[in-house]
């Protein structure tokens, strides 16, 4: 599918039915949505994988997937140049964000904890130049340490429970070079907000939370709802060049 169908497809009536209809069941099987969730599936990879099982081949049956890049990533590689960079794209799902990292120029890594994600995400783009691996956050590839100019994180953090957060953001932190960028792109709600979730948007505090083990923020955008688009924050933390 091309990206103008891609585009057709997300904006039809009749695809955000039946990612309502989705949603639904999706909510009945998810144990968060009940007391003890976090005991139940700690790291969500059961409820991960049931999304992908249920979908049974649709699209809109994978709430995250919109079969286009996200435009708050659109949005910020039209101010950068990525050309010979090394990416890792986190929670890649079905891949639309690591290919457009790919367009830019970067030499991409993309990961998924579900094995048919990676799959589906092959599928739709058979002649990638992306490496589709299925691989664990918290429990990486150790050549993956230090070797990436620029991590992308999009809607992983805010699918996962707060607990969780401080071993991810120790993670992410581990993937960027020196001198390399960590990009996040999540929903965002106020300090003493209601989580409600999941997802659960993450406060202002999560996202500077990331900043460990050598990450400095360095920007960080706080972009107000529009549209179809929920409050989001855009957050870029930094690494130092060794020696510097």
């Amino acid at each position: 599918m091309g990206r103008e169908g891609a585009r057709t497809e997300v904006l039809s009536e009749d695809f955000a039915e039946r990612r309502a209809r989705a949603r639904e069941r999706l909510d009945a099987v998810d144990p968060h949505k009940r007391p003890g969730g976090i005991e139940a599936d700690p790291k969500r990879q059961e409820w991960f994988e049931a999304v992908y099982a249920l979908a049974e081949g649709d699209p809109a049956g994978v709430p995250w997937a919109h079969l286009e890049p996200r435009p708050m990533l659109e949005d910020w590689l039209q101010a950068h140049s990525l050309a010979g960079l090394r990416a890792l794209d986190v929670g890649c799902g079905l891949g639309d964000n690591a290919e457009a990292l790919a367009r830019a120029g970067a030499r991409v890594i993309a990961f998924d904890l579900v094995e048919r994600a990676v799959q589906w995400a092959r599928e739709r783009f058979p002649r990638s130049k992306v490496d589709y691996q299925v691989a664990d956050l918290f429990d990486a590839p150790q050549e993956w340490r230090g070797a990436f100019d620029l991590v992308h994180e999009l809607y992983t953090l805010q699918a996962l429970p707060e607990t969780l957060l401080p071993g991810a953001a120790r993670a992410l932190a581990s993937f960027v070079a020196p001198g390399g960028t960590l990009l996040v792109i999540s929903r965002a709600r106020d300090d003493g907000e209601d989580l409600g979730g999941p997802p659960w948007p993450l406060a202002k505090k999560d996202i500077e939370g990331l900043a460990v083990d050598g990450l400095r923020l360095v920007s960080l955008e706080d972009i107000p709802a529009s549209g179809d688009l929920a409050r989001h924050w855009r957050a870029e933390f930094r690494r130092d060049e060794a020696g510097a």
